[in-house]
């Protein structure tokens, strides 16, 4: 007899969590996967591209070719492609015969244009860093402590009904005070759950995510209308003709009112913008399904944690409209499930549930312990 107690203690034992040996603050994620995917690749992509682009930019040269006249000295040549690069004015006539200019200076500053957009990406980073993420923080922390603190409590209690339960000479009263302690719901510790029924009915952390993906969608469709209006106006055109006749050669009378140039960099400018259109294109779904989550409950990840005597939001039906703080909680808690010890007990234990035969009798972790302890009640347990 001696021995089973024994290897009843070191089961229950056992069954304790340790204490981190670490500070859980540093290792909490604060953005979901899909959100760091985003940021890295909204932010990260038009910076990338940028600098390939000032890259070319530096070690090609000059960004223009110009065909000036044959009798142009290599001097004047090169102030051609200057003063045409500065100006980038394409001197033409319209259907009527009219003379009209066209500024192709939103092709100089389209690099520069790219580092803005990779700013404004990064603008809803910032808001939910500085406005959501120390609530969230404070929350994770305190939340993921007590799931982990209950389920050492439920071992607890039923190492406390063991010693009870051994020392005590008449079992069946044991068990009549079990019963009754059931009834008036001793066993659960209501501070965790009452917390979490609070967060329901605050809406600070879900309002600043919705406006995040908000502003992130928004920022999006404003590049690719951006780069779209750049292609039908600009990026189709990557010869123009350009008037020299300033400053210098102002007076030349052998120099031609216009001389054709042509941009070298065009291709590059292209490639870039169709890159950056497409993938932020591919983009957009993604956000739109990051917002929808808030949508539905993870009712797969509070069902394991109704095996604690303290947490039956779904079985009470508590839950009501998912688009709440509570919901934002619940996905991150997801995103830390390795910070969270006692959700793969109790998998397991839900798991061991499901496979046992009589599921009347195993309703909370501390049903489950009481059966591995050796602890049957007489009496059917308390539904």
């Amino acid at each position: 007899m001696s021995l089973s107690h024994t290897a009843a203690e070191y089961m229950l034992s056992d069954a304790l969590l340790p204490d981190p040996s670490g500070s859980r603050a540093k290792g909490l994620r604060l953005e979901l996967p899909s959100d760091r995917m985003l940021k890295f690749i909204a932010v990260g992509l038009p910076l990338f591209l940028v600098s390939l682009a000032f890259a070319r930019e530096f070690s090609a040269g000059s960004q223009i070719s110009c065909f000036s006249p044959s009798n142009f000295t290599g001097k004047q040549s090169a102030y051609a492609d200057t003063a045409c690069w500065e100006s980038l004015l394409h001197h033409g006539f319209d259907a009527e015969g009219h003379a009209v200019t066209k500024s192709l200076w939103v092709l100089k500053v389209f690099p520069y244009s790219l580092l803005v957009v990779a700013v404004l990406m990064y603008l809803p980073y910032l808001l939910w860093r500085y406005a959501a993420t120390p609530a969230l923080h404070s929350d994770l922390l305190f939340i993921i402590d007590e799931l982990d603190k209950s389920y050492n409590r439920s071992v607890r209690l039923v190492q406390h009904m063991r010693k009870i339960q051994q020392s005590s000479t008449e079992p069946e009263q044991f068990w009549e005070e079990y019963e009754r302690a059931r009834q008036e719901r001793y066993f659960e510790f209501p501070l965790l759950e009452r917390y979490l029924v609070c967060k329901q009915h605050s809406h600070s952390l879900v309002i600043i995510y919705l406006l995040r993906n908000l502003l992130l969608l928004l920022f999006l469709a404003a590049t690719c209308l951006y780069l779209v209006f750049l292609h039908l106006n600009i990026f189709f055109q990557d010869e123009f003709s350009c008037s020299i006749k300033t400053g210098l050669l102002q007076a030349e009378p052998h120099v031609p009112p216009l001389i054709p140039c042509k941009l070298v960099f065009f291709s590059v400018f292209q490639l870039i913008s169709l890159t950056v259109g497409g993938v932020y294109v591919l983009l957009m779904p993604v956000v739109i399904y990051n917002a929808l989550q808030l949508c539905q409950w993870d009712k797969g990840f509070l069902s394991v944690y109704e095996m604690l005597p303290a947490f039956d939001l779904l079985s009470r039906k508590m839950l009501t409209c998912p688009i709440n703080d509570l919901n934002i909680i619940l996905l991150f808690l997801r995103a830390n499930i390795s910070e969270l010890t006692s959700f793969s007990r109790l998998s397991a234990v839900s798991a061991l549930r499901e496979a046992t035969a009589d599921k009347q009798d195993i309703d909370t972790v501390v049903d489950f312990m009481t059966l591995l302890a050796g602890l049957e009640a007489s009496k059917p347990k308390y539904e």
